[in-house]
């Protein structure tokens, strides 16, 4: 059953319970990379494995998005900045034990490339919190696989 999460800001990257930080760069120009995470939003599913499906809603101001396994999604963007920051909550979800969840994109200039920094914020109950915690080394080796996957997407 779908729930209402806290309607968080952006500050909330920095104070969330639980963050989860991953990096990498990759050798696509920041503008491009900006352009397929806040652009491009339906590609997802084409790059990010745990993403089935992203659909643009309100004429960009949220996504409707699903992943492997069934969890959905109603995400509202906080900030769309090119080509340096593209950041959104979730609003509603069908995940288990979820409070409140901010996403956080940082796109900064790596020698001719660009370093991706994703931010995964999020509080929950004492369960969620938990498994999110021992999550931490899949989530990053589906981030790094998603980036080097777009990577190889947008520089042929």
């Amino acid at each position: 059953m779908a729930h209402r999460l806290r309607p968080e800001g952006l500050s909330f990257v920095d104070t969330a319970p639980v963050r989860l930080v991953f990096a990498r760069e990759v050798s696509a120009p920041p503008e491009l990379v900006f352009r397929a995470l806040a652009e491009d939003v339906s590609g997802w599913a084409e790059w990010f494995p745990a993403v089935t499906s992203v659909q643009p809603l309100d004429d960009g101001a949220g996504r409707d998005v699903r992943l492997r396994g069934g969890t959905r999604l109603r995400e509202a963007v906080l900030v769309a900045k090119e080509p340096e920051l593209y950041a959104y909550r979730v609003d509603v979800t069908n995940a288990p034990g979820v409070r409140a969840l901010v996403e956080e994109w940082r796109l900064s200039p790596a020698g001719a490339g660009t370093r991706v920094q994703w931010t995964f914020a999020a509080d929950g109950n004492g369960a969620f919190r938990a498994v999110l915690r021992l999550a931490r080394a899949g989530l990053g080796r589906s981030f790094r696989d998603a980036v080097t996957k777009l990577d190889r997407r947008l520089t042929p």
